[in-house]
Formats: C-alpha cells, sequence, structure tokens
C-alpha cells in the first residue's frame, strides 16, 4: 500500500508504463535472485532510492531506470526490513524457525 504522498503518482500512467517497460527490459525475473543464480519471478519494481514526500515528483528518481530493480516480494521485504516467512524447512527436511 503506497504512502499517501505517493497514490497519486502510483496511479499514474507515467508510472504504469515506466513500469511495465521496466519489467520487460529485465526480463521478468527478481534481479536479486537472478545474481545469486536463482529464477524467481519479478513483481515489484521497487525504487533503489526510496521516494519521499521531496522527490516523488522529481523525475530523474521516480521514473528514471537507473533507480529501479525488479524484485520478488521476499527480496521486497527483506529491503524494507518485513520478515517474510517464520519457519523455513532445513536441508534435512525439519521444520525450522526464522532466524
Amino acid at each position: 500500500m503506497p504512502k499517501d504522498f505517493a497514490r497519486q503518482f502510483y496511479s499514474s500512467e507515467a508510472w504504469n508504463r515506466c513500469r511495465e517497460g521496466y519489467r520487460k527490459s529485465v526480463g521478468g525475473l527478481c534481479e536479486r535472485c537472478l545474481a545469486k543464480g536463482l529464477y524467481v519471478p519479478g513483481e515489484i519494481v521497487h525504487h533503489k532510492i526510496h521516494l519521499t514526500p521531496m522527490n516523488v515528483d522529481k523525475t530523474e528518481i521516480s521514473l528514471s531506470w537507473e533507480n529501479l530493480e525488479l524484485v520478488c516480494r521476499a527480496c521486497h521485504a527483506e529491503e524494507h526490513g518485513k520478515k517474510r516467512k517464520r519457519y523455513e524447512v532445513s536441508e534435512d527436511g525439519r521444520v525450522v524457525a526464522m532466524s
């Protein structure tokens, strides 16, 4: 859910065109996972420099492909400090709590 100051931007035609163009340009896979050799669909076009009330109208920040990255939900949650899962399955098949 976008913050109040960014709602209008994220619903704009300019952002929708930019986001879809960027997604296609990188092949639709999470760029962070791909760098690790994993093939995971990208779901979120993320701003490397996070949008703020002061820069949301600056196209060199908000619409520049240099500031974008396609990530999966897990990588996006990690970027924003949210835990995606509370448990995972270890290599030997045991369910263990995530640290």
